[in-house]
């Protein structure tokens, strides 16, 4: 039995993940994060947008932390359960906080709501006494065998910082962009010049940088056979 914990950490400016990002950093397929954001006929959505349900669709802090949660009890769970436990929570409990907010269990058949002494059974309604295991969810993990960064350090020189570029991964201990720097060794600058441009960076976290946007890059969506013939 696995628990998912929150995340918590105050903001000091606007964040806001694009949907390529925010399933880089959660572990959801860009596929999923569509499916997430409607409804069924007959549950609601797994998880909105806290910033911009339209397009740009962009994505929250506080959603990253709860995409990662839903990724985790997908792994465990079938998402008609997921549908279930969440209309449960939020029709039945009045739980009406952030997704992000809550802790949440899957051991396969069924997913239960933790709090302080119990957990409540939010498939079938029964609230247990249960002996959990603390799992942080912005710890990395593996989803269909692809590794999922630490959401704060995706690599070891990369960070994500509520307080500081709005939440972009930034450069430890600067605000520089991961992507600025990534772009600019896909240009030809060698890693070791990179501190021309930014003083702050160093060339292992020039490459790093380099690292973290090929892994984001590669949730892009495959391209069309007549895209691919066009380009």
């Amino acid at each position: 039995m696995q628990v998912l914990d929150r995340g918590e950490g105050g903001c000091a400016e606007p964040m806001s993940y694009s949907p390529k990002l925010a399933a880089a950093l959660s572990g959801a397929t860009l596929r999923q994060l569509a499916h997430w954001r409607k409804a069924s006929a007959s549950r609601g959505a797994v998880l909105i947008p806290e910033i911009s349900v339209i397009r740009p669709i962009l994505y929250s802090f506080r959603d990253l932390v709860a995409l990662r949660t839903c990724v985790k009890l997908r792994n465990d769970t079938s998402l008609q359960k997921i549908r279930r436990a969440l209309d449960t929570l939020r029709d039945d409990l009045q739980e009406r906080e952030h997704l992000s907010a809550y802790r949440m269990v899957a051991d396969g058949s069924t997913i239960y709501l933790v709090e302080p002494g119990q957990a409540t059974d939010l498939v079938h309604r029964k609230a247990h006494v249960v002996i959990h295991e603390m799992v942080d969810v912005l710890r990395p993990f593996y989803r269909d065998g692809r590794h999922i960064p630490d959401l704060l350090r995706p690599r070891d020189h990369v960070t994500v910082d509520p307080a500081i570029r709005g939440g972009i991964p930034v450069i430890e201990g600067t605000r520089v962009p991961y992507d600025e720097v990534a772009a600019l060794l896909r240009d030809g600058i060698p890693a070791e010049q990179i501190s021309k441009y930014y003083p702050s960076v160093t060339a292992p976290a020039a490459l790093d940088a380099k690292d973290f946007a090929d892994y984001v890059d590669s949730y892009d969506p495959p391209r069309e056979p007549r895209e691919a013939a066009a380009g």
